[in-house]
């Protein structure tokens, strides 16, 4: 009698344990469970990651001059040494180092006697000539004498005003003349140096200082952007600037440097610029394209290329290679870049090609801080 209990007990937790198994296997497909919706239902409280932030300008392009920096000197429009053309002695000496001079103003005089007695000697004949044909012209009007001495006479005449002429100048010789107003910077003769070796030999250099001259060396692929009467900056030395305008491109390069003369006239009619003082000189090339950005939004792409990163219509960060037309201290001239197009001043180094963002219009004085 036990034996049929136990079966029968057997039979009834087996039927359980099979009736709980199919209950928990249906209970996936009949109750209800968790979704990407229902996630979002259960959780509405939680938000999507946010889209880093970035400071953004509207780039504009226009019309940019760039400025050519090139290194020379100063250099007198005009310069000197004034000559003796005669011998003699050197009796007076006018001038020193350091004093300005007129034009046509005496700086030396050179002493001869043998100079005053020719033109004294010249000038007699040209009297005695004069004499004899105011004669002999009143005895050709009456006919005692015959027409062709009269010519011969005022031949004579006519020579010996020439000799004149010519003692004059030779006597104007002894006397030496600046040739232009300037200033005198070498004197190396001194009174009492004589007499014959004198001709030919240097008295005083004399220089003009107004106008001065910028003298600079453009290499050859800059020559076309450079232009007769354009103005030009000049900072000397001295921490001294000032303007001028381009008076002369050379068309002949230099042998041994290919490089072209430019010259840049400079007014100094106060002469406070000395000659040979080294100069900066800045002129402005012809205009091109070219878009103003902080050099702070300069960046590199992963292959090296110099550019600055963008964002698109869609907020979307893209790489723009860019070329350098003037480096501005503070600021960069570039090329490339299109007009209106978003470019990113703040974070571009955390962001990547590709990448969303939140672009946020920059702060111009924050702009400015972080240069």
């Amino acid at each position: 009698m036990r034996f049929p209990i136990k079966l029968n007990m057997s039979r009834t937790v087996a039927i359980a344990l099979v009736a709980v198994a199919s209950l928990w296997i249906l209970s996936g497909y009949l109750l209800p469970h968790e979704t990407p919706e229902s996630k979002a239902a259960i959780r509405p409280n939680e938000q999507a990651p946010k889209l880093f932030r970035v400071a953004v300008i509207d780039a504009k392009t226009e019309q940019h001059s760039r400025k050519l920096i090139l290194s020379g000197r100063t250099e007198a429009d005009h310069k000197v040494m004034a000559v003796a053309r005669t011998g003699g002695i050197l009796t007076e000496l006018r001038v020193k180092r350091g004093q300005y001079v007129q034009k046509d103003e005496v700086i030396a005089v050179l002493s001869d006697e043998s100079r005053e007695a020719q033109v004294a000697q010249a000038r007699a004949l040209v009297v005695q000539r004069k004499a004899e044909l105011e004669a002999r012209r009143k005895l050709v009007m009456t006919g005692a004498l015959p027409k062709l001495d009269l010519v011969n006479l005022e031949s004579q005449q006519s020579a010996a005003e020439a000799a004149l002429s010519a003692a004059e100048a030779e006597r104007d010789r002894g006397t030496v003349r600046a040739p232009w107003a300037g200033v005198v910077t070498d004197v190396p003769v001194q009174v009492g140096t004589s007499a014959f070796s004198m001709a030919g030999k240097e008295i005083a250099q004399i220089i003009a200082l107004d106008p001065m001259l910028a003298i600079v060396e453009a290499a050859e692929r800059n020559l076309g952007g450079i232009k007769v009467n354009e103005p030009a900056e000049i900072r000397l030395v001295t921490g001294q600037k000032v303007t001028g305008r381009v008076r002369f491109v050379s068309k002949s390069a230099a042998a041994a440097t290919r490089t072209y003369r430019v010259e840049v006239e400079i007014p100094n009619a106060d002469g406070a610029i000395p000659d040979g003082i080294t100069a900066e000189v800045a002129l402005r090339m012809d205009p091109q394209p070219a878009t103003r950005i902080p050099r702070s939004a300069l960046t590199f792409a992963s292959n090296g290329a110099l550019g600055v990163r963008a964002v698109d219509k869609s907020d979307i960060v893209q790489f723009v290679p860019i070329a350098v037309v003037e480096d501005d201290q503070a600021d960069m001239w570039v090329a490339g870049i299109a007009d209106g197009a978003r470019v990113i001043v703040q974070g571009q180094d955390f962001v990547r090609e590709g990448q969303k963002v939140q672009p946020m219009a920059a702060n111009a004085d924050k702009v400015s801080e972080a240069q």
